[in-house]
This record gives structure tokens, sequence and C-alpha cells, in this order.
């Protein structure tokens, strides 16, 4: 097999872990791949460690042992975060999104790939210690935040409907309140979607009096799963809230129908 060169190593090495997070990779395939020594793979990893940092992107994890190896820990630094927090309340901030009834249009930023992606990161990097198991969700605004941030914490995501499909087999069924409109719903998932006495975060869209939220946690109870944690992409002020904790990072402070105007501010994340 022939020998990579060095620049050739560097790029397929850092796709390698980036397309996995929190993968642990033996230095012996690393060397065997490029047909390389263990301390030239080595001095392309510590290179590689000093790029993710000096971008704000995360951190290469060295194991030692027998068993050991390296892994990409992603990470979002501060002022990244706020940044990307910063847009996203400039976007929310557009009169355009005012719906009838005073609701905000929010498919185009759940659209945004980049923007979306961004928040995955951020989630990743403040839930990083709560040792995930999986990310869980309703259908359907909230797939796409709860995909970017299972992808940068490396375990799976979890869907919960608002209603069952025969093709999900045997399912766990509550029903739900809302907490600003008093709707009654109901949220149901798979038995075999999530293992009993997983680790799980909770990931959605917006966030009103958080009804939708509160039912996703009384359904996790019955799988015996723990909440770990609870991410927003926006919130609203409410003094009648369901949830207790949650990290958001926009919050809605105003919606003026008649003025056509929407004041936003920087979510509990940043306070």
């Amino acid at each position: 097999m022939k020998k990579w060169k060095r620049s050739a190593r560097l790029v397929d090495m850092t796709q390698q872990l980036l397309r996995e997070p929190h993968r642990l990779i033996p230095l012996s395939d690393f060397a065997e791949r490029y047909q390389a020594a263990k301390s030239s793979i080595s001095e392309d990893l510590a290179i590689v460690h000093e790029v993710f940092q000096q971008e704000g992107s995360g951190f290469v994890e060295t194991v030692s042992g027998a068993a050991g190896g390296v892994r990409y820990i992603p990470r979002a630094g501060w002022e990244r975060s706020r940044e990307t927090a910063l847009r996203l309340c400039r976007e929310l901030e557009n009169p355009s999104r005012i719906l009838p009834g005073g609701y905000l249009f929010l498919s185009d930023l759940l659209g945004d790939v980049s923007l979306v992606r961004e928040i995955g990161l951020i989630w990743a990097s403040f839930f990083h210690d709560r040792e995930v198991d999986a990310v869980v969700t309703v259908e359907t605004k909230g797939i796409p935040l709860a995909y970017a941030t299972a992808s940068y914490l490396g375990v799976p995501v979890v869907i919960i409907r608002r209603d069952s499909r025969i093709t999900e087999g045997s399912v766990v069924t509550i029903n739900t309140v809302s907490g600003s409109s008093k709707r009654l719903g109901s949220l149901s998932l798979s038995r075999r979607s999530l293992q009993e006495g997983a680790r799980v975060l909770v990931i959605d869209d917006f966030m009103k009096a958080g009804g939708t939220v509160r039912g996703m946690i009384d359904l996790m109870s019955e799988f015996r799963a723990e909440v770990v944690g609870v991410g927003v992409m926006a919130e609203t002020l409410t003094e009648e809230r369901l949830v207790e904790e949650s990290a958001s990072l926009a919050t809605v402070t105003d919606i003026d129908v008649k003025q056509n105007r929407i004041a936003v501010q920087l979510g509990s994340l940043f306070r």
C-alpha cells in the first residue's frame, strides 16, 4: 500500500474525526491506514487539535492505555455561541415573521442548515457533561435541531409523535394540555424507540408555557428515562411556566401585532 503524503493524511484524518464525534479511534487504525509511524500520527493529531481549538470548534482528546486512542470532542466557544444566538435574535426580530394570532414563522430558520448546525453544536457543548444516551424531540419542527445536536453528541435521535401509527408497533401514549391555549392533545412513542433508564436530552424549537416540553418529560417517565436537560431554540416570557429549567438561545419578550414589532433578547443560556 502506498504511503500517504502528510497533507493528505491531515485532510483525511480531520474528515474522519468530524464524521464520528466522540468515537474512540485507535492510533493503530490511523497508522495502518496511512502506512505511517504512530509518532508521525501523533504529530498530525497535534496539528488537527490546534486548528480545532483556534477555530473554536472543539478539540482532539487522547485516551491512553491498550484500549486507548483519540476522539474528536465538539465544543462551541462562548463568543461563537453568543454570536450565533445574536444572529438568531436578529432574525426573529424581523416583523415579517408575525402571523395571525401573534404566532411567529420559523420554518425558514429551521431550514437554514448552517444555523441549525451551529445551534446543535451549542447544545452539544452546553450539555456535554450530562452523559446523554439519546436526543428526544416531538414531530415536526424540532427534528432538524435534534439531529444536529445528536450528530455532535454521537447519540441517536428519538422522535415522539402526536398520534400513534401501526408501523410503530406497541406504543406508549399520554394525554397533554397546552400551557398557553389549554388545548388537549396526545404524545406517543414506540416502546422499541427508547431503552428504559436512558439519559435523554429534550430538544424543541419554540416554547411558550411549555406544555409540549412538559408532555415529553412526562412521557419519558413512562420509560423510566432521566431527562438530563432541555434545550429550546426560542421561548416567550410567560408567568405560567410548566417547565422549571430549560436552556434557550433567544427569548421573545413582546409581539406587538398592531405596531408590527417583535422584541427579542438573548435566552437563558446567556444570562
